[in-house]
């Protein structure tokens, strides 16, 4: 009876699991994204050309990348402009992030090489690989071996294809029970709230400027 049991029970977690790796998980990986900008090869892509897991998460923006860019330059720790996403989780988790729903003109610069600590002690942060104003922004996590990569790509008709790229590199058991199970669904909650931070934040600002513009 017991060993029926167990039986029934594997057979329903392996079902289950089978469900979300098929139909779930693409989503989880991929949201807002169509199979082209998923399978698009991006800068900051060779960093790790053999990465084993990749998340590429995209939003539509009724703006102009130029709208879009500064919200993503001055994104960081305080007192730089936070992740515009869940600012007690960020602090739960040890960082100190502070949302701002204004444009910061002294972090409006990034260079390459520039590192950006998220823990006092300067250990865990992300170095600055590649800078393209208005077009692309490259980070690496350090000391974790994995890229974060934002893209934007004007639609032509006064919207932009904001892109949210992960690369990681990773193996093992332990590694795919945390990845699956726990990190991409969890960064899912994060980068999606960010993302519509984002678009909320870079829509304002174009409606700003045509304000003005028509005065």
């Amino acid at each position: 009876m017991r060993l029926r049991r167990a039986l029934k029970t594997g057979g329903a977690v392996a079902a289950a699991g089978g469900a979300y790796t098929r139909f779930v998980r693409p989503w989880v990986l991929n949201w807002g994204a169509t199979p082209d900008e998923a399978g698009r090869v991006m800068p900051g892509d060779e960093i790790l050309p053999d990465a084993t897991l990749q998340t590429t998460r995209v939003i539509t923006v009724q703006a102009a990348p130029e709208h879009i860019w500064p919200w993503l330059v001055q994104m960081g720790p305080k007192p730089r402009a936070g992740a515009y996403t869940y600012d007690r989780i960020e602090r739960w988790l040890g960082i100190a992030m502070e949302s701002s729903d204004r444009i910061l003109p002294e972090f409006q610069h990034l260079e390459v090489g520039e590192f950006l600590p998220l823990n006092e002690e300067g250990t865990n942060g992300v170095e600055v690989r590649m800078v393209e104003p208005g077009r692309f922004l490259v980070f690496q996590w350090k000391p974790a071996d994995s890229t974060w990569t934002f893209g934007l790509y004007s639609e032509g008709d006064g919207t932009t294809r904001l892109v949210s790229r992960n690369r990681i590199h990773g193996s093992g058991l332990l590694f795919w029970l945390g990845m699956v199970g726990f990190m991409e669904p969890g960064s899912l909650v994060m980068e999606r709230k960010m993302l519509l931070g984002i678009k909320e934040r870079a829509e304002s600002l174009a409606r700003k400027g045509q304000a003005a513009a028509q005065k």
